[in-house]
C-alpha cells in the first residue's frame, strides 16, 4: 500500500513538472511582448500650417475592424481591445480612465476615475422579486452583469490632423480613445450606445505595444495593437469634424446623409493632403 501512494505521488509530481514545460507552439513569441514604443516625431509650433480636429467611430462589425473584437473570451497568446484595456486599468494601473461626463460629451479627460469607480460602472447590478417556494413570500434577488468584451461594439476616436511643413508630411495623431457599449433593454430591443471612460492615446501606447493582434495571411506576422492605429489598418466614420458651433454631423443630418457627410469630410481631407504637392 505504501509503495503504490509513493509510485502514484511521484507519478502525480512528474505529471506537474511534465505540465510546466509543454511549449503550445513551435517556438517561443518574445518579439511583440518585448517591443518599446516608438516615439512620435517633435512638433514645433511654428512649423504647423494647418490643422483640423477630427471625430470617428470604429465600428467593430465591419470585417476589417474585427481583429480588434475577436476573441471575446481571453485565450493563451490574444485578447480583445478591450479586454488588454480592462486589464491595464484594474489589474496593473498602467492605464488611466477619464470620466466621459454625465451625459458623455466631455472628451477632454478633464476628471480622472479611480479604479474602484472603474470596477463599478463594468458591474451592473439589477435588483427583482421572485416568490419564494417554499414560505411563499417575495424575496429580493440581486444579480450582478459584468460589461464583457462582446458589449464593446464601437470605439470613438479624437484624433488631430497637423501638417508639418518642417517635415513637409500630414501628421496623423490619435489624442483619445473610448469604448462604446452596447445597450440592450429588457425587452431585447437596441437601446443605442453608452461611452464608457476616454483614456488619453499616448499612454494607452504603452500598454498596445506588447499585445498581438490575428493577422489573416500569417500568423508569424502579426502586429501589436499600436501598429494597426499607427498605420491606420482600421475603418472608421467620422462624426465631428472642429466647427464654429461644435456639433456633430447626427446635429444636422441625420441617417445615409450623415454618412454622406463623414465621407465628404473625409474626401476634404485627403484632397487637401494631395493638393499641397505641385508636380
Amino acid at each position: 500500500m505504501l509503495y503504490g501512494a509513493l509510485l502514484v505521488a511521484g507519478m502525480a509530481v512528474a505529471t506537474v513538472g511534465h505540465a510546466q514545460t509543454v511549449l503550445d507552439g513551435a517556438y517561443i513569441k518574445e518579439h511583440t511582448k518585448t517591443q518599446r514604443v516608438v516615439p512620435y516625431p517633435y512638433i514645433r509650433e511654428a512649423d504647423v500650417m494647418w490643422e483640423r480636429r477630427v471625430w470617428r467611430e470604429i465600428d467593430l462589425r465591419e470585417k476589417i475592424n474585427l481583429p480588434l473584437y475577436y476573441p471575446t473570451e481571453p485565450i493563451n497568446d490574444r485578447k480583445s481591445l478591450f479586454d488588454v484595456i480592462k486589464q491595464g486599468i484594474l489589474d496593473d494601473g498602467s492605464i488611466t480612465a477619464y470620466d466621459p461626463g454625465p451625459i458623455g460629451t466631455d472628451d477632454e479627460f478633464t476628471k480622472v476615475l479611480q479604479p474602484t469607480e472603474v470596477k463599478e460602472m463594468l458591474t451592473r447590478s439589477d435588483t427583482t422579486w421572485t416568490d419564494n417556494i417554499y414560505t411563499g413570500e417575495q424575496e429580493q434577488v440581486i444579480t450582478n452583469t459584468e460589461v464583457k468584451s462582446a458589449d464593446i461594439r464601437k470605439y470613438r476616436l479624437k484624433e488631430d490632423w497637423v501638417f508639418d511643413r518642417q517635415r513637409s508630411v500630414m501628421d496623423i495623431r490619435i489624442i483619445g480613445l473610448c469604448p462604446l457599449k452596447e445597450n440592450i433593454g429588457s425587452d431585447g430591443e437596441f437601446r443605442g450606445y453608452t461611452p464608457m471612460f476616454w483614456l488619453y492615446f499616448p499612454e494607452l501606447r504603452y500598454v498596445l505595444v506588447n499585445w498581438d493582434v490575428f493577422n489573416r495571411e500569417n500568423d508569424a506576422e502579426r502586429r501589436s495593437f499600436d501598429h494597426i492605429f499607427w498605420t491606420r489598418q482600421f475603418n472608421s466614420t467620422i462624426t465631428k469634424v472642429s466647427n464654429v458651433y461644435d456639433r456633430n454631423i447626427s446635429m444636422y443630418k441625420s441617417g445615409i446623409d450623415a454618412l454622406l457627410e463623414g465621407e465628404e469630410i473625409k474626401e476634404a481631407l485627403f484632397n487637401f493632403e494631395h493638393d499641397l504637392w505641385n508636380f
